[in-house]
């Protein structure tokens, strides 16, 4: 799970599917990691209304730590999973092009809402953070039908 820089759009996707995954009984089957483009938050823990809203839908974040994205992503993981159009151009201008396979954006598995990105909360309140609990819950249960059928 991308986004820019860690702290709230990744952390949810990472704990929200950690959790799907958890209650299916695929918890050693899926790993689930997150990071952001840049290293702004390096080292941070997730926003404090992500963790807020996260926690009253039953999503604990609070043992991630943001960090930035390395080549080593790109190798080890099966799916690079992005937030909105912009994480998507500067992570493709990061992946090694026989990588480039893995790349999607989350929001491409919604099949409840209609929406082509997860959008970015930060400067938003509690609605835009609750907007994007909304998305990726919806994005990581299409995502984990995926999964489950490959």
């Amino acid at each position: 799970m991308v986004c820019l820089g860690n702290i709230c759009r990744s952390p949810t996707a990472q704990g929200v599917l950690e959790k799907m995954a958890r209650d299916a009984g695929l918890a050693q089957r899926i790993e689930v990691d997150s990071a952001g483009i840049g290293d702004w938050h390096a080292g941070a823990p997730p926003d404090p209304r992500a963790l807020e809203h996260a926690a009253r839908r039953g999503y604990d974040l609070s043992r991630q730590r943001a960090r930035q994205i390395t080549r080593r992503d790109f190798e080890h993981f099966d799916w690079v999973l992005v937030m909105d159009a912009a994480n998507e151009r500067a992570i493709r201008a990061l992946c090694p092009w026989p990588e480039r396979y893995k790349l999607h954006r989350l929001a491409a598995f919604c099949t409840q809402h209609r929406a082509r990105e997860i959008p970015d909360p930060y400067t938003g309140g509690a609605a835009a953070f609750e907007r994007v609990l909304d998305l990726v819950e919806d994005a990581c249960a299409g995502l984990l039908r995926v999964l489950t059928t490959r």
